[in-house]
Formats: C-alpha cells, sequence, structure tokens
C-alpha cells in the first residue's frame, strides 16, 4: 500500500499532466529561458493558511532550483494583504507551477478555514469535529490534512485503516452481533489490529453494540435529546467507549450535539462543498 507521501506525489504527477502537458504553449512563446523573477503569494480573505508545505511539494517537484522563502506557517490566521511566501528562480517554473499551488493552497485553505468555524462552536467542549470520506477523489491526503490544520481531526482515511460498520452492513450481515463477531474474526485471521465502529439507529441497537464490545459506536441521525439520552445510556454502561454522532448536523446545530457529550462528531461538509480561499500568486517587480 503506498503511503501518504507516495499518493501525494502520483497527485502531483497528475496534476501536472493536466495542465502542463508537454509545456506551457503562452509561457514558452513569451518568456525567455534564461529570465529570472519572483512571485509572491498575497492573501485576500480572511481564514486559516493551509497547504503551505505541499505548495513546496509543488515547486519542488516542477523545478528543484526554486526557492521558497516562508512567512506564515499552516495554521496561521490570516488576513486580506498578508503575504504568505515568495519564490524566485526561473520565471518558466514559476509559470506553469502558479495554478496547480493555487488550487492546492485555496482548496485546502478553505477547508481549514470551514473547520475552524465549526471547531470553534465547541469550544469549552472535549467533542472534536471529524471530517469523513466525503472528498474529492484523489485529493483526499490534502484534504484530510487541512482539516487537521483547521484544528478538526481526521476519522479513518479510507476503508482500510478502520472498521465501521453502517446500517446497511449490519442489514445483509443479519444484524449487528453478527457484523461485530464477523469483522473480529476477519481481523484476527487476517493479522488485522483494527478499531470497529458500529452505527447504530436505535436503543436496542446501542445495547448490542455495547454487548458486542466495540470501540466506537455512531449515533446516526439522532436529535440532541436523543443523542443526550444515548450518551448517558453508554456512560453508565461503558464509559471507555467512544460515541460519535453523525447525519445532518450543521454548523447551528453542531453546539447542542456537542453538550449532549459526544466525543465527536463527523461532518461532511468540510470536505464535500466547501469554497475555496481568495488568493494571488503575483510577480514581484
Amino acid at each position: 500500500m503506498k503511503t501518504p507521501d507516495q499518493l501525494i506525489d502520483d497527485l502531483l504527477t497528475l496534476a501536472f499532466a493536466e495542465d502542463v502537458g508537454d509545456g506551457d504553449a503562452t509561457t514558452l512563446s513569451t518568456i525567455p529561458a534564461d529570465a529570472e523573477g519572483c512571485q509572491q503569494l498575497i492573501v485576500k480573505e480572511e481564514g486559516i493558511l493551509a497547504g503551505v508545505e505541499i505548495a513546496r511539494k509543488v515547486f519542488a517537484k516542477f523545478d528543484r532550483d526554486l526557492k521558497m522563502e516562508v512567512f506564515i506557517t499552516d495554521g496561521t490566521h490570516v488576513r486580506p494583504g498578508d503575504i504568505a511566501f515568495k519564490v524566485t528562480g526561473k520565471v518558466r517554473s514559476l509559470l506553469q507551477t502558479e495554478r496547480i499551488m493555487l488550487n492546492v493552497m485555496q482548496r485546502m485553505s478553505g477547508i481549514a478555514t470551514t473547520t475552524a468555524r465549526y471547531q470553534q462552536r465547541l469550544e469549552g467542549l472535549h467533542t472534536k469535529v471529524l471530517d469523513t470520506r466525503k472528498t474529492t477523489p484523489g485529493l483526499r491526503m490534502l484534504e484530510k490534512m487541512a482539516v487537521k490544520i483547521g484544528g478538526g481531526a481526521n476519522h479513518r482515511i479510507g476503508l482500510f485503516d478502520m472498521i465501521l460498520i453502517k446500517d446497511n452492513h449490519t442489514d445483509f450481515a443479519g444484524g449487528i452481533p453478527q457484523a461485530v463477531a464477523r469483522a473480529k474474526q476477519w481481523c484476527k485471521e487476517n493479522g488485522k489490529d483494527l478499531r470497529i465502529e458500529q452505527e447504530v439507529r436505535n436503543t436496542e441497537e446501542i445495547l448490542q453494540a455495547l454487548d458486542a464490545g466495540v470501540d466506537r459506536i455512531m449515533l446516526d441521525n439522532f436529535t440532541p435529546e436523543r443523542t443526550a439520552e444515548a450518551v448517558k445510556l453508554i456512560r453508565s454502561k461503558n464509559p471507555n467507549v467512544e460515541i460519535e454522532s453523525s447525519g445532518g448536523i450543521t454548523i447551528d446545530t453542531l453546539r447542542a450535539y456537542g453538550e449532549a457529550g459526544v466525543d465527536f462528531i463527523s461532518v461532511g461538509a468540510l470536505t464535500h462543498s466547501v469554497k475555496g480561499l481568495d488568493m494571488s500568486f503575483k510577480a514581484v517587480k
């Protein structure tokens, strides 16, 4: 299985292939090969900066002679007019890396900014906001990295690093006891040490999940009131089981779920419908 760094490198290879192809016709035809210059990243909207270290990978992958000087690091609260970094080197290289870098920085910064807004609503509580697998195909590693930069936490990265038994798995398996038992047996037979989370829909399923010995219980589409009751029940039976809320939770209802006592709240909106943070990469004259 590929490492996160390898997946990011594959992504950048694809990004250059689809954008630059066999060469930027405009840049190659208008800019002398030996021309040197400098560009700087200018923030144009308030938010949380994310993607600086990925930008460094973008520049290095295309031209290792590009020199990057960073003024603002990932996770910093930025405002319009802030200069995040400047890059010096061949003008042709600067122009051919510009859009890919901006796409990454704007997307990641938008996700980090959104995550920070959600996590701020939980201030004073132990509850953490979680991302989901509702990510842009191919961009998952970057988007989940941005969630962490924004102060949130990552759920599982994919289908391989945690067992999450959802309603369809439960129904096809014949019930929670059967599904969890099979998951545990599969882990044993395959030498896997994976945490098991069980999605539940009602009190009966909560009790079944507790009896089955899962690591985390996901309360799916519970109201805040039902969530508080479920948390009380779960804590009375097993205070060590983690509790997650999921399903249609918005930034306006987030606090109520946190106050109900859950450990995590998963929010697909952190990644699936985020607006990029406005910024530009301009020549320094």
